[in-house]
């Protein structure tokens, strides 16, 4: 049995390396919706350590509502990455300046 500071600490770790990967690499939008759902992973680690620890399945629940909607959020992130990569011939965000209205 891990001590809850061990699985705290790699928790913050992968925010960390999430939070980083948002702030290097913002031309990629593959990246950047991996760096969003290790954030979330991140996070799910964090509320079952806690619910594990305070002996609770209220946070494991939870978990199964934020991959729920990580799993639609990257669904849905893919299929208009999809769509603008037909249409624009290119995945960077400096190109969806066109975007605008």
């Amino acid at each position: 049995m891990l001590p809850l500071a061990h699985v705290l600490i790699l928790g913050s770790i992968l925010f960390a390396i999430s939070v980083v990967g948002i702030f290097l690499n913002r031309k990629n939008l593959i990246v950047l919706l991996m760096a969003i759902e290790l954030m979330l992973l991140a996070v799910n680690m964090n509320f079952v350590a806690f619910s594990s620890y305070a002996q609770d399945l209220d946070g494991q629940i939870f978990v199964f509502f934020i991959l729920t909607v990580a799993a639609s959020e990257s669904a849905i992130g893919l299929a208009i990455l999809v769509v603008l990569f037909r249409n624009m011939r290119s995945i960077h965000v400096d190109d969806l300046d066109s975007l605008k209205g």
